[in-house]
């Protein structure tokens, strides 16, 4: 956002941060874990940050300190480190660290501390279970053996995490959204998409894609990155981000503040719109999109660059021979089908340029100064475009998008509703009631003194519409049920509410009288396929799941 006010407040933390390191090498509190040692994980947090901050300013007080703070690393026994259950879970994100510096410096003793690190996580290399079932614990530490295959270079390792991923997909992950309703912890028998994910979940997931795209180079983590963000990560704030939920589901038409345990695993006021609720999300939240934006572009080992997920920015980059060029990308994607990408450099410089074809795309279609290429651009592939580049070539990608049912066997048959990357959820009128913080502050995060809570209220939704509709398809061609209506891209620039919408889906729906709130006080389970109800069929309207704070995304079949 280049601003200079929260540059400066910014650099304030990190000089405090660099300053506090000690000559033998901690820096910031000793913090000390349940056995008496020296907890490690918030460090790691700091580390992901100073490595963003030396990426961007070139400030070398940043090398010194991660060098002499891994050096105290090396010194500790094992016993004692990484010995707790947040740093033990997440001991990968230390391995990340490590790897970023070792290819600064190309010290051989980082490897050393590389193999204690992973020696002393959690072991994320199992075949048919995970060390523990929270849900930011698996967003966030799957990933760790693939970090660890960049040292090894064993297949197998990478495989590990390819593994974690589809294990608890195929057990809570039959649910649309790209993510798995586990709530806080998974727990067997709680699978229906009424479950949901931590706002923690979305964002440790989205930031795992990245670096999972990044080692791997498989544009399926790009895939999963946008399906999170443009459709369970939005709905998990109000519109204008002041507040947040802790956990949001596929199907969730409740949005208050009481405790729905056990129906959601955690004890709390964990559905409503809080600024102040879930201190873990309030901050968690916050690196979600800057690693996405991170994340659009990246060098290709041929010296080339890759456009590996599409929005609106501007590149500065060094290609072929270290010749410097800029790369504007503008778009509305995924609401507009059209990539434009401009290419300004000082002098013609040869390349090669890759495009990531999204899974769900059939039909791309690629133009270079407006003539179509030859090429057979595959789903789930990148489309390579190697060629001397001039000032002002301009690239333009077309990913026709097209509807398509998705249907999720394991929860009752139930179906989800795509326009490429989109998938939908029934519009449902939301009462909002403004409650004030001062009181609906909970738990760990407590009301922040100075806060003004007439800037900063929590709000109960309510459903103020029917929601309780099965899908009524066209039998041998489910499409046919569904005709998608566009509209005016929205004046603010931001499309995922209800008002703003730039497509909707026509549908027809029938109610379900027996599908109802539950005894929890939550959308009740899926009813068992094939649902039968004697209500008419009526026409209905879905719109993108990321503009719908409460939704049925997962929709039952009516016969």
């Amino acid at each position: 956002m280049n601003d200079s006010k929260m540059k400066k407040e910014a650099l304030t933390w990190i000089d405090a941060i660099i300053a506090s390191q000690k000559e033998n090498g901690w820096f910031g509190p000793e913090l000390k874990n349940d056995k008496g040692s020296f907890d490690y994980w918030s460090n790691m947090l700091v580390l992901f940050m100073l490595q963003n901050y030396c990426e961007y300013s070139g400030d070398k007080r940043v090398v010194t300190l991660m060098e002499k703070y891994f050096r105290f690393e090396l010194s500790v026994p094992d016993n004692q480190f990484l010995a707790s259950y947040w740093e033990n879970s997440r001991g990968g994100d230390n391995l990340y660290s490590v790897y970023w510096l070792y290819n600064l410096t190309g010290e051989k003793w980082l490897l050393q501390l590389a193999e204690k690190i992973h020696r002393c996580t959690a072991n994320w290399m199992q075949q048919s279970t995970l060390p523990n079932w929270h849900n930011v614990n698996v967003a966030q530490c799957f990933r760790e053996p693939a970090t660890w295959f960049m040292q090894t270079g064993d297949s197998a390792h990478l495989k590990n995490s390819y593994n974690d991923y589809f294990l608890i997909r195929r057990i809570f992950g039959q649910v649309p959204g790209g993510m798995f309703g586990s709530d806080e912890n998974a727990r067997m028998g709680y699978i229906d998409p009424r479950q949901g994910t931590e706002t923690c979940g979305f964002a440790e997931q989205m930031t795992s894609d990245g670096i999972l795209t990044r080692i791997t180079g498989d544009p399926m983590w790009a895939d999963n990155c946008e399906d999170i963000l443009f459709n369970s990560f939005p709905a998990a704030f109000t519109t204008d981000m002041k507040a947040l939920r802790y956990i949001t589901s596929p199907n969730g038409v409740v949005a208050d503040g009481r405790n729905h345990a056990p129906g959601i695993a955690n004890e709390g006021p964990f559905l409503m719109m809080n600024p102040f609720s879930s201190r873990c999300c309030q901050h968690n939240h916050g690196h979600a999109l800057p690693y996405y934006v991170q994340n659009l572009v990246m060098a290709s080992n041929d010296n080339g660059l890759a456009a590996v997920m599409y929005n609106s920015c501007l590149v500065k980059a060094k290609v072929g021979n270290g010749t410097d060029v800029n790369l504007k990308m503008q778009t509305n994607y995924p609401f507009d089908e059209n990539v434009s990408i401009t290419l300004n450099t000082p002098q013609s410089v040869s390349f090669p340029f890759y495009l990531r074809i999204p899974g769900w795309c059939k039909n791309a279609v690629v133009l270079v100064n407006g003539k179509q290429l030859k090429i057979k651009a595959e789903p789930d592939s990148y489309i390579r475009i190697e060629r001397e580049w001039k000032n002002d070539d301009k690239v333009t990608l077309s990913l026709p998008m097209e509807i398509f049912v998705r249907t999720w066997q394991t929860n009752q048959n139930s179906v989800s509703v795509n326009y490429g990357p989109i998938t939908f959820s029934l519009k449902i009128n939301e009462k909002y009631e403004k409650e004030s913080s001062l009181s609906t502050a909970i738990g760990d995060s407590k009301w922040q003194q100075g806060a003004n809570p007439e800037k900063w209220p929590s709000y109960k939704i309510e459903a103020a519409s029917p929601w309780n509709y099965g899908l009524v398809l066209s039998q041998g061609n489910a499409v046919r049920s569904f005709s998608i209506v566009k509209k005016p891209w929205p004046a603010d620039n931001y499309p995922f509410s209800q008002e703003n919408v730039p497509f909707e889906l026509q549908a027809k729906g029938k109610q379900i009288p027996s599908w109802g709130i539950d005894q929890y006080g939550l959308c009740g389970v899926l009813p068992s396929y094939l649902v039968k109800t004697d209500k008419p069929v009526e026409d209905i309207i879905l719109i993108p799941m990321g503009a719908a704070r409460l939704r049925i995304s997962s929709f039952p079949q009516v016969k």
